[in-house]
This record gives structure tokens, sequence and C-alpha cells, in this order.
């Protein structure tokens, strides 16, 4: 049926987010390939899974940093050419990636320090690319324009890491950088091609971008109470209910396999918002967003809990084969989780972008991209320290059922965010 398909008319009646949207997708997908690889490389030449782990810290830092103060840069001047530096410098970060691969390089401080400046120049990338669609786009048609983003994502997330592997596996590093770097030219094509997006006259604007642009907005942000909101119930649902820590465990403890099971079960989630995002044609219709938003998170902590419950089942028996048809149970509740999620994603993006003015759009799209990265990382730690108290089973049931229990807490407690009303948008 046409109106349960994704809703192409982005796509259809804007150029511009045309040639972004196919850009993106198909930088996304070499994106996933350097990630793989970048941390394939790494333990080759440490053989520390600590190490590994590290690089993600020099992921994590640039982002925060430079998400903030790149969301103020985008507020200030053309995000056009914004977006545009940002890219060549990402563009030649792969570069260097492609060749120190190809000279087979071992020193692991050149990787962190790549990583690093990658990651900051993402991190400013991003909020100038989200506060451009806006301007791309009627407000009416953000919901599909998201849930399009989505799915080009999502399948990149999901089919990147199997290529990169195999890549990396059959050939060299250097390849799959290269591969990457060939790829990457779509989205800065795109770029290229957007016309200027200058931001909107304001009378609040500092006349120099610094720190005080920074606080200007985060305090915009604390008088906002529904933009607030759309943080606060995704940090809930990643921080207490992120299980993606315990998927090493389980492929090892509960369902056998190793690290087979470990890359199904993050596919599974992949997968869920894939198919959320596809089937998503009846979304640019609804009008009351935060209900969808609280009820999408509400799926999401019961599929965390049903995944947990199947590890329970099970039990922690070490088995010497696959369970497939707990993996399979276990599967199910993930794809139903992933789906869940990327609904919520949809709509607090939505929210995002049409309640926010264009003046403090930048400053929030980097407040977003901190939440977004740095919630899954604070789960990890909730989640992997509860484990080490009741099991990888029961921390799971545990966060899930958290994640309910606090998200209906919250919205009733701000009443205003279950009223949000999609046709007159108020942040």
């Amino acid at each position: 049926m046409p109106s349960l398909v994704v809703d192409t008319t982005p796509l259809r009646i804007s150029p511009a987010f045309r040639r972004l949207w196919f850009g993106l997708s198909i930088s996304n997908l070499g994106t996933q390939l350097t990630v793989v690889a970048v941390g394939l490389q790494v333990y080759d030449i440490t053989g520390s899974t600590f190490t590994v782990g590290i690089l993600g810290l020099f992921a994590l830092v640039p982002l925060i940093i430079f998400g903030l103060y790149g969301g103020a840069i985008v507020d200030h001047y053309d995000r056009r050419k914004v977006a545009l530096y940002a890219s060549l410098v990402s563009w030649a970060v792969i570069l260097v990636l492609a060749i120190q691969g190809w000279a087979d390089n071992e020193h692991v401080g050149l990787l962190f320090a790549l990583v690093a400046v990658q990651s900051g120049a993402n991190a400013v990338n991003a909020p100038a690319r989200s506060a451009i669609i806006p301007r791309l786009l009627e407000p009416r048609l953000m919901p599909a324009a998201n849930a399009l983003q989505a799915i080009g994502f999502q399948t990149a997330l999901t089919v990147g890491p199997l290529i990169g592997a195999a890549l990396v596996a059959a050939f060299d590093y250097g390849l799959a950088y290269t591969v990457d770097f060939v790829l990457f030219t779509f989205a800065l094509a795109a770029v290229f091609r957007l016309p200027p997006v200058l931001p909107e006259a304001s009378s609040t604007r500092r006349a120099r971008v610094g720190i005080g642009s920074i606080v200007d907005g985060l305090k915009y942000l604390g008088t906002q109470k529904n933009v607030r909101m759309t943080f606060a119930v995704d940090l809930i649902a990643m921080v207490v209910a992120m299980p993606r820590v315990v998927f090493p465990a389980v492929g090892i403890w509960y369902l056998g396999g190793g690290a087979t099971t470990t890359g199904i079960l993050t596919a599974a989630l992949a997968v869920g918002a894939v198919l959320s995002g596809t089937f998503s044609g009846g979304l640019a219709r609804v009008r009351w967003q935060a209900r969808v938003i609280t009820f999408a998170i509400t799926g999401w902590g019961l599929s965390i809990v049903a995944f947990g419950l199947v590890l329970v089942a099970v039990g922690r028996d070490k088995p010497d084969h696959v369970l497939w048809a707990a993996l399979a149970i276990a599967c199910c509740t993930l794809v139903a989780a992933g789906g869940a999620d990327e609904i919520s994603a949809i709509f607090r993006q939505t929210i995002l972008q049409t309640a926010t003015p264009d003046d403090m759009r930048g400053r929030l799209q980097g407040v977003f991209i901190v939440v977004v990265a740095g919630g899954p990382r604070l789960g990890d730690l909730w989640i992997g320290s509860m484990s080490e108290w009741v099991g990888e089973a029961w921390a799971v049931v545990i966060g899930g059922s958290l994640c309910v229990v606090l998200l209906w807490l919250l919205v009733r407690w701000q009443r205003s965010f279950w009223d949000y009303d999609g046709r007159n948008p108020v942040a």
C-alpha cells in the first residue's frame, strides 16, 4: 500500500535535497568501512582490546567539543560553506588513512590523531547538514525527509561493516580506506552543489563566534521545554537500556556462536531501523508527534526487556554450538527495538528542526550530536556495571524496565510535551 511505504515526496520536489540524500547515503557506506578498518588495524598493531577502546575516546572528546562549538559556527556563517570546509577536512583525513594503510603503518598514535581530527570535522559537518535541510523543504515534509535519511544511514550501518571486514580480510587496510575516499566524493559533490544557506537575520546573534555563543544556545535550550524533552527521553532510552555492551558475552555465554552471534545481534537493531523507515509512509500525517515518541520509546524498553528474558530463559551455560531458536527470538526482539528507536529518532529530529528558530538551529543540532553520541556510551557503562552485579541477562531486563518507568514519570511531569502539536510546533 503506497500509504505505508516511505514518502519520497522530498526527493521528488527538491533536487538539492535529493542530491544531498544520495551523496550522504553513499558516503555513509564508506564511513562504516573506515570505522571497521581502523578498529581492526589498531588491534592488528597492538593486539589489545583496551587500545581499541581508547580509540573510541579519541573520537568522543572531539565530537563533544566541536559538536557544541561547531553548532555555533553553523548559526553564524553560510551553512553550505561550513559543511563544505568540514567535508574537505574529512576527505583529507581519509586520504591520509589510505596512504598509511597502503604503507603498512604500525604507529597507532597516527591512527588516534586521524580519528580525532575526523571526528571533530564530522561534529561540525553534521549540525551544518541538519540545519540546511529545513531550508530546503517545507516543515510538513520533515518526518518523511528524516525517515529517508534514516534508511540511508541504517542501511550503511548494516552493510558497511560487513563489506569493510571482507575488504580487510581479502585485501588490505589501504583498499578499505581508498574505497571510503572514493565514496566520500559523492557527499562532497552534493554539498558543493547546494545553494548558499545564509543564517536568517537575528537581533540576538553575537558579532563573533565564541564561548558566549555556545552559552546562548544552552540557555535557550533551558527555556524550551519540548525540545529539551526530546533530548531527555532519548538519554533515558540510551543510558539505561542500550544492550549492545552485552552482545560479546551473549555470543559466548548464552547463545553460542561468538563473534558471529555478536555481529548478528548488532545487525538486528539496524535491520529494525531500516524496516521502520521503509514503512514510514503514515508518519508524515502524525499530528501528536511527542506521543508517538513516548510510545516508541516504551516499545524500545519493552523490546529490550523481552531480549533480556530470552537470555534469562536460556541461562549462562556457555553452549558449544549456536542456539538457533533462541537466537532467532532474540533477533526478533532487537529488530522490534531498532524499529521503535528509529521512529522515536525521526520525530525527535523533526521537532528539533521545526520548533527551533533558524538562528538557534545549528547550536541545538550540535547538542543533538553530543546526546546521540554520548548516550549509548554512557549506556555501555551502566549496563556493563550492572552486569557485574546481576549478570548480563538481568542487567538488560532491569535496564529495559527502568527505561519505561522513568520515561512515563518524566512525561507525566512535563505534560506540555505530551500535548505537543506538530501542526503548531512550539519549542
